[in-house]
């Protein structure tokens, strides 16, 4: 039978031997971990509104604003700053979050000030009127707002105890595929016509597929990180020994090193080539409707809602499933594997079927493999961190893999369209990002 009893800190905070459900406490910082089954999906669910919301409709709608038309490289140039400085900003606030001793935790301080300046440069970027301008505000939208992810990501490793981190992880994934369906709903509006109805549902006569579009989600991940430091505070690390700060040290932590931690190196190469095959197709999503499938202009935003609204519903669906199971079977890998397979495999749907209906069954069966994807991702890497004192610089590390990838897909997929058009993203995605998930066979220390 499972000793579940419990054992107390000399300083009379319980902790449980083993972990327990909602309510009970985690075995880690002493805080009871129910209120974060739901504080941390919305702190997740919040930032990829900011993700979502603004990179799949309002800086497309931004860059045709400005330039008149489809442009690729515009696209590119207003895209790509902000993603070398979400490679950047991850690792850097991970590291200096680790070293934060404060009453309220080394996390909270930094979520919070990270929402606030995040949410400041959204409404700035809401102004922006040239490629030069909506660069350099997502720029700091993406620098800043990576701060806040470091501190909620490092939340898991802190504080879910180990036979929950599937459970977290599908709760996590699932921020996506609703952020998905959220800013679908609001923004852009959903095309309900594919679904034997004759309307569109949201879209709000576009209220906010502009300026308001950004102030909303300004406010989206100012009262969700609100809620995170208040609804589930963190215990206090004032009296957490830390060492004495050497700027060489501090700069030598960021290299990964594949020798000492083998695991770890893998599956960051892992998660770096399943999200590099993401990325490259989804890119120019907004602009494959136009140019490859040939929605008119004016039909667009509805028709993007209806096809993330079935993306997402499929994710959701493989992610509540997908966690649980792997709980059960205590094995992550062969999930990992076969999202990427399953990924790839729908890539080539919309090249056999160029319609706005081969694109819904692509985006069912990538959402779902991405929703597999998403529910176990974070329990493999949570398990290969080298060291766990140092969590918030070692998961900034790990979301390098998500955030360069969002580097290179801009340039990867405007190379792609001049040479061979839009069709030619997506074999070359499905390539990329089989190869990737392949990459976790080398993990060793995780079944």
């Amino acid at each position: 039978m499972t000793d579940n009893s419990l054992r107390v800190h000399d300083d009379g905070t319980a902790l449980s031997r083993h972990a327990g459900g909602p309510g009970v406490a985690d075995g880690k910082s002493g805080r009871r971990l129910g209120p974060l089954y739901l504080t941390l999906p919305l702190a997740n669910t919040a930032l990829n509104l900011v993700w979502m919301g603004a990179g799949s409709y309002l800086i497309p709608k931004q860059v045709i604003e400005i330039t008149g038309g489809t442009d690729p490289d515009a696209m590119k140039n207003a895209v790509a700053l902000g993603a070398l400085l979400a490679a950047v900003g991850n690792p850097f606030f991970g590291q200096l979050s680790d070293r934060t001793r404060s009453r309220f935790g080394r996390r909270a301080p930094w979520v919070l000030l990270c929402a606030v300046l995040g949410a400041l440069a959204l409404v700035g970027q809401a102004h922006a009127h040239s490629i030069l301008a909506l660069g350099l505000t997502w720029g700091a939208v993406q620098f800043i707002l990576n701060g806040y992810q470091a501190g909620i990501t490092a939340a898991m490793p802190d504080r879910v105890p180990p036979a929950k981190y599937g459970t977290f992880s599908g709760l996590i994934g699932l921020g996506i595929p609703i952020s998905i369906v959220a800013s679908a709903y609001v923004i852009g509006g959903v095309d309900l016509s594919r679904f034997g109805v004759d309307r569109v549902v949201g879209g709000f006569d576009g209220t906010f597929a502009g300026a308001n579009g950004y102030y909303l989600l300004a406010g989206c991940i100012t009262v969700a990180a609100l809620l995170f430091v208040l609804v589930s505070p963190d215990t206090s690390g004032k009296d957490m020994p830390i060492e004495k700060f050497n700027l060489k040290a501090f700069l030598g932590s960021f290299r990964l090193d594949p020798r000492k931690h083998p695991d770890f190196a893998w599956a960051f190469l892992s998660r770096f080539g399943v999200m590099a095959g993401f990325f490259i197709s989804l890119t120019y999503s907004y602009f494959i409707l136009i140019d490859f499938v040939g929605v008119p202009e004016a039909d667009v935003d509805p028709v993007m809602g209806y096809l993330m609204v079935v993306s997402a519903v499929a994710t959701i669906a493989a992610s509540v499933l997908i966690g649980k199971i792997a709980d059960r079977l205590n094995a992550v890998k062969p999930f990992v594997i076969a999202s990427g397979v399953v990924s790839g495999i729908s890539l080539m749907i919309p090249l056999w079927w160029p319609t706005v209906g081969g694109l819904a069954a692509f985006n069912i069966v990538n959402g779902f493999a991405f929703g597999m994807y998403m529910a176990v991702d974070m329990a493999l890497i949570t398990q290969v961190l080298p060291d766990g004192r140092d969590a918030g610089k070692d998961m900034g590390l790990i979301n390098i893999a998500n955030a360069a990838p969002q580097v290179a897909a801009p340039f990867v997929a405007s190379w792609i369209v001049d040479a061979g058009g839009y069709e030619a993203i997506f074999p070359v995605s499905a390539a990329i990002g089989i190869v990737g998930a392949l990459f976790a066979i080398k993990v060793k220390g995780v079944r």
